[in-house]
C-alpha cells in the first residue's frame, strides 16, 4: 500500500496534496483496488476508470455535507477508499464486510443506496428540492455513466430537473461502455460530442461581454440567434441544453486538474448543470483495458495474467447451459429471438449474438422497453426469449403484466440469478420473482432442479403458447449429464424423487438437491421422507401434492425465495382451498427482510436453506416425528 493513501482518513485530507501528489495517489488507489478485487472479486473495470474523477469530486465537494449519488454504485470503490474505509477494504463484498455498493448505514459519505441503474438523477433532484425547501445551500451531485443514460428514468429526471431549474450537477461519466458496448442513438450523440473540438461560451458569458460595448443589447439579440444556429450545427440536437441543463465539457476524466476546474465552474453555476467527462474503463490495468466487458464484474483472478480463478473441474454454470441450449434451439427455429438489457455475457447470450446477429437485440439498460418490445415481436409471430436477471426484471413489472400476460403472448422470460446471488448483496438477490409474478394470470412459472432440467424447461417454454418465466440460480450446475434430446415437460406436473411415509419435502429449483441430501440424513435417523421436485410454481401439480399431503400429513416446503407470496404460500393456499386443516406445515425460505452480501453457501446456512437446515426443520415439526423415531427404534430392537 502506498504512503499517500495511508494519510487519507477522510476526503478533507486530500486538501494537503498538490496535483502531482494526487496523480501519485491515483496510482496507489489503482494498485489497492486491483489487488483487493483479485482476491474478493468485484467490479474492477468501472472503478479503475473513475479514480481521477473521484479524487477530483472529493477535492471540490465535501461529501459529509454535499450529497454525491453514484448511479448503480458499482463504481464507488475509490469513493470508499477516500472516505475512511481503507482498513476495511479487504473485506469488500465478504460476509460481514463492507458492501460493493454505496450504503448509508455504512458511512455518512454514502448519500443514497444504489445498485440498479439510471436512478441517480431522480434521487439527486429529490435531494436538491428538499434542500431548497429547507433553505440550505449544499451541492447535490449525481454521477452517472453513459450506459445508465440508456435507461429512460434518467431522462424523465433530467426533463423535470430542467423544468424545476434547481441547482444540481450531473456528472456524465462517458466511457463508451456500460457492461456491454453501449447501443442506440444516444451513444451516437455522445460520440459526436466527444469528437467535437470546438469550444463555445455560455450565453451568460457572451451577454456580459456584449453589454459593455455600444449598442450591445441589439447586437446581443443578433448574436444570440446566430449562436443558437451555430450551436445546432456544431453539436447536433444540443440535447442536454434543450432539457434545461448548462452543458460543460467534454473534459478528460483522467486529468485531475482539468476535472477540478470544470467542477468548480459547475459548482458556481445556477440551475442544473451537466458535466461531460471522458474516461477509459479499466484504465491502469492492461487486461481490463483490453477487455472491460469481462472485467466489469469479475471473480477472483490472477493479477499477473488476468486469468479468472476457477475451481478445477467445476460443472458448467446454469447461464452457460441456458446460452448453449438457446443456440441449439434457434438453429432449428428461425422464429426464436434473443433479447437482453445490456447483459449479453451475464445472461449467456454472447454466442447467440454471434451466430444470429439479425435475431439478437441488446436494448441497453432498458428492461421496460425490452419486455414490451418482446411483446411486439411475439405479436408479429416470433418467439422472443428475454434474458434478464431476476432482480432487474422487477423494473419491468407493469410491462410483464400489461403488455405480455394480459394479451397472453408467448414471451419467455429467462430469469438468471433467481435466488441468493451472494457477494453483490440485497440490491441483486433475486428473491422476489415468484411473489411478483405468481399473481399474474396466464403466466407459467417453473424452476429446474439442475442444469439438465433447465434445458428441457427452456424447450418446454418455447413449446408453450403463452408467457413463461424460467427461474434458475447463479453459479455452477449440479454436474449432471446433459441429455442430447430435448423434451417438452408436461406443464404443471412435478416428479417424485423419493418415497417415504414420515414427512413430505416439497422443493423447488436448487432446493431440490438440498431436500434429497436432507432425506438421506433423516433416513440415517430413522425418518423416511418423500421428496417431490415440484418443478412448477404456477400451475402447481395439485393432484400430486394433495395425494402425498393427505397421506403423510407433515409437509415442509423449500424455496430460495421470500416466504411471503412464494412457493410455500401457493402450497398453503392449495391446502386451504381443499380444507386440509389437519396438516402440519413448515415453510423454509427467506424471512421478511433484506439479506446482506456474502457467499451463497454462508447465506443459505444462516437461513436454514441447506440440508442441515431442512433436517432441523423436520425435527421441529412436532411430537409426531419423535414418536415415529421412538417407535422405529423399539421395533428395531424387537427385530
Amino acid at each position: 500500500m502506498g504512503v499517500l493513501l495511508k494519510k487519507v482518513f477522510s476526503p478533507q485530507d486530500l486538501q494537503q496534496f498538490n496535483i502531482k501528489e494526487l496523480q501519485a495517489l491515483a496510482a496507489e488507489i489503482r494498485e489497492v483496488i486491483i489487488n483487493t478485487v483479485a482476491e474478493t472479486g468485484g467490479h474492477l473495470a468501472p472503478n479503475l476508470g473513475v479514480v481521477e474523477l473521484t479524487i477530483a469530486i472529493h477535492r471540490v465537494f465535501n461529501s459529509a455535507v454535499d450529497r454525491i449519488i453514484w448511479d448503480v454504485g458499482h463504481q464507488s470503490y475509490v469513493h470508499k477508499l477516500l472516505t475512511g474505509r481503507l482498513t476495511q477494504f479487504h473485506t469488500l463484498r465478504q460476509h460481514g464486510g463492507i458492501s460493493g455498493f454505496p450504503k448509508p448505514e455504512e458511512s455518512i459519505h454514502d448519500a443514497f443506496a444504489t445498485g440498479h441503474s439510471s436512478t441517480s438523477i431522480s434521487a439527486a433532484l429529490g435531494m436538491a428540492l428538499g434542500r431548497d425547501l429547507k433553505g440550505q445551500k449544499h451541492s447535490v451531485v449525481a454521477v452517472i455513466g453513459d450506459g445508465s443514460m440508456t435507461g429512460g428514468m434518467a431522462f424523465e429526471a433530467m426533463n423535470f430537473a430542467g423544468h424545476s431549474k434547481t441547482n444540481m450537477i450531473v456528472i456524465l461519466n462517458d466511457n463508451e461502455m456500460s457492461i456491454a458496448p453501449n447501443v442506440g442513438a444516444l451513444s451516437g450523440y455522445l460520440s459526436r460530442l466527444r469528437t467535437d473540438p470546438k469550444y463555445y461560451r455560455s450565453k451568460d458569458e457572451i451577454a456580459e461581454l456584449l453589454q459593455k460595448i455600444p449598442h450591445g443589447s441589439k447586437l446581443l439579440k443578433v448574436v444570440d440567434r446566430l449562436k443558437d444556429s451555430l450551436k445546432y450545427l456544431v453539436v447536433p440536437g444540443m440535447l442536454f441544453e434543450e432539457l434545461g441543463f448548462t452543458y460543460l465539457g467534454p473534459v478528460d476524466g483522467h486529468d485531475i486538474k482539468s476535472v477540478m476546474t470544470v467542477l468548480q465552474q459547475a459548482k458556481a453555476a445556477t440551475g442544473p448543470v451537466l458535466v461531460h467527462v471522458l474516461t477509459q474503463k479499466g484504465k491502469g490495468y492492461l487486461p481490463a483495458e483490453q477487455n472491460p466487458d469481462r472485467f466489469h464484474g469479475v471473480g477472483a483472478f490472477d493479477v499477473a495474467t488476468g486469468e479468472v480463478k476457477k475451481a478445477a473441474g467445476a460443472p458448467p454454470s446454469y447461464t452457460e447451459v441456458f446460452g448453449k441450449t438457446l443456440v441449439k434451439l434457434a438453429q432449428r427455429d428461425d422464429k426464436i429471438i434473443g433479447i437482453t438489457a445490456a447483459m449479453p455475457s451475464g445472461t449467456g447470450l454472447t454466442n447467440f449474438a454471434k451466430e444470429f446477429p439479425q435475431r439478437y437485440f441488446d436494448v441497453g439498460i432498458a428492461e421496460q422497453h425490452a419486455v414490451t418490445m418482446a411483446a411486439g415481436l411475439a405479436m408479429a409471430g416470433y418467439r422472443p426469449v428475454t434474458a434478464i436477471y431476476s432482480t432487474f426484471l422487477q423494473r419491468a413489472y407493469d410491462q410483464v403484466l400489461h403488455d405480455v400476460c394480459m394479451q397472453n403472448l408467448p414471451v419467455v422470460f429467462a430469469m438468471d440469478r433467481g435466488g441468493l446471488v451472494g457477494d453483490d448483496g440485497p440490491t441483486h438477490h433475486g428473491v422476489f420473482d415468484i411473489a411478483f409474478l405468481r399473481n399474474i394470470p396466464n403466466i407459467v412459472l417453473m424452476s429446474p432442479k439442475d442444469e439438465n432440467e433447465l434445458q428441457h424447461m427452456l424447450y418446454t417454454a418455447l413449446c408453450h403458447g403463452g408467457p413463461v418465466a424460467v427461474r434458475y440460480p447463479r453459479g455452477s450446475g449440479e454436474g449432471v449429464t446433459l441429455d442430447e434430446e430435448l423434451k417438452c415437460l408436461p406443464v404443471g406436473k412435478g416428479e417424485v424423487l423419493r418415497e417415504g411415509d414420515d414427512v413430505l419435502l416439497l422443493a423447488i429449483g436448487n432446493m431440490v438437491t438440498e431436500a434429497m441430501k436432507a432425506a438421506e440424513k433423516l433416513s440415517s435417523q430413522g425418518i423416511e421422507a418423500t421428496v417431490i421436485n415440484a418443478r412448477f410454481m404456477k400451475p402447481l401439480d395439485q393432484d400430486l401434492i394433495l395425494h402425498y399431503a393427505r397421506r403423510i400429513k407433515k409437509v415442509v416446503t423449500l424455496e430460495e425465495h421470500v416466504l411471503m407470496g412464494g412457493f410455500g404460500s401457493a402450497v398453503l393456499e392449495l391446502f386451504e382451498a381443499e380444507r386440509l386443516y389437519d396438516l402440519k406445515v413448515k415453510r423454509l425460505g427467506i424471512p421478511d427482510q433484506f439479506i446482506e452480501h456474502g457467499k451463497q453457501s454462508i447465506l443459505r446456512a444462516s437461513l436454514g436453506l441447506n440440508a442441515e437446515g431442512v433436517v432441523e426443520a423436520v425435527m421441529g415439526l412436532g411430537k409426531e416425528i419423535k414418536k415415529v423415531q421412538r417407535l422405529k427404534a423399539v421395533l428395531g430392537r424387537k427385530n
